[in-house]
């Protein structure tokens, strides 16, 4: 163990710190929890037990990740999973992150992640890479985030919803069904899809002709005539489909089989 820690800091005897690892002031760092190289824990932070920490991760002031999941009649030192969290994430301040219900089960974050002020991520969510999301935004458990996906201010999701990759929440959305990849949505309760983020598709850095594909493919499902999941099976049935619209049809066609338009639903009563 090497590093910078504070003379105040907690740390249980069983957490294994990386080589230059900094704990500030006051934090507290629970048994069983791995600390990447480089990562550094500011003020009052507050990491549960068994929890992985990657590397070159900043954990602002006053965030917790890892403690007990805000479920009723949960009693004190209940059994629970995991959390784990990559590299070169961005937690900042007042974060919330919950581990899994379940045992054998973790919450998992990826890389490259920037989790703004106040946000929160339920029990059993899954985020990959590159995720942008905003001040207070609230995510509930058994969500899945996947590369890419900006979420604005202060935006809501109900439990096992899917964001598909690179798509785009605006501000205040109330979000209670699966978001097909490449999108922008607004609303609430239901939200609405508006449009491509075009910006979304620059930062996965798509190819002119990759990025025309999924505008055509939108305007398609979208704008066309009849049902729009006649015009997403019509898609979906011809040959040679550029990869990013199979993932859309994909999508859509998956969030289609539950009644509430959330895929995840279908394992509320597994482990996934």
């Amino acid at each position: 163990m090497s590093g910078n820690i504070h003379p105040s800091a907690v740390i249980a005897g069983s957490a294994e710190l990386g080589a230059n690892v900094v704990i500030g002031p006051n934090c507290v760092v629970d048994a069983g929890t791995i600390i990447g190289d480089g990562t550094i824990l500011d003020a009052n932070v507050v990491v549960g037990k068994n929890v992985k920490l990657g590397k070159g991760c900043q954990l602002m002031p006053c965030c917790v990740v890892g403690k007990a999941p805000q479920l009723l009649g949960l009693k004190p030192g209940a059994p629970m999973g995991g959390l784990e969290i990559g590299d070169d994430n961005i937690i900042r301040e007042h974060v919330t992150i919950h581990p899994s219900i379940y045992p054998d089960e973790k919450t998992k974050i990826g890389n490259e992640n920037l989790l703004m002020v106040g946000v929160h991520l339920g029990h059993d969510c899954v985020l990959e890479d590159k995720i942008v999301i905003s001040n207070y935004s609230q995510i509930s458990g058994h969500c899945k985030i996947e590369t890419g996906v900006w979420l604005s201010g202060m935006v809501a999701v109900h439990q096992f919803v899917t964001f598909g990759r690179w798509c785009y929440a605006a501000g205040f959305s109330g979000v209670n069904h699966d978001v097909p990849p490449f999108v922008i949505i607004s609303g609430h309760y239901p939200p609405e899809v508006r449009s491509i983020n075009k910006r979304g598709l620059v930062r996965a850095g798509l190819t002119e002709n990759q990025q025309g594909q999924i505008v055509e493919a939108f305007k398609r499902i979208y704008r066309g005539d009849g049902p729009l999941l006649d015009r997403v099976r019509e898609l979906a049935s011809e040959d040679g489909l550029d990869e990013n619209v199979r993932r859309m049809v994909d999508a859509i066609l998956r969030s289609s089989q539950h009644r509430f338009g959330r895929h995840l639903e279908q394992y509320r009563d597994q482990h996934h």
